[in-house]
């Protein structure tokens, strides 16, 4: 299933952010911000954008009991956010943490409804 697939890929980049994040504060470096922050957060923006709508309709479709479409919004903004503040070592480690952390709940939780067949109704 798509929806699935692409819960999948975000989850693998959430992991990615916080290894970024730890990277580039250890390596004490700025990032070119067209050459390697912009097309990664535009892809992950297209991505982000598909997966919420993919996300929405199988809500309508299921109704799970506590799975929301505010939940997919702030899952959706924490990300576009993060990802791009994960490049930068200036970065409030506790907060992107939490951010990150988060948004891996909704996603988790959302994988595994959607893994169940909408049973969670």
């Amino acid at each position: 299933m798509e929806l699935l697939t692409m819960t999948n890929k975000l989850l693998a980049a959430c992991d990615e952010a916080a290894t970024r994040f730890y990277d580039m504060r250890e390596r004490d470096i700025d990032p070119n911000f067209f050459d390697e922050v912009k097309p990664y957060a535009d892809e992950i923006r297209t991505l982000l954008e598909t997966w919420q709508q993919l996300a929405y309709e199988w809500i309508a479709i299921n109704q799970p009991k506590y799975m929301h479409k505010q939940q997919i919004d702030h899952a959706r903004d924490a990300m576009e956010q993060f990802v791009v503040q994960s490049f930068y070592k200036a970065t409030s480690k506790k907060r992107l943490i939490q951010s990150i952390e988060s948004t891996k709940y909704t996603l988790g939780t959302l994988k595994r409804y959607v893994e169940e067949g909408g049973t969670h109704v």
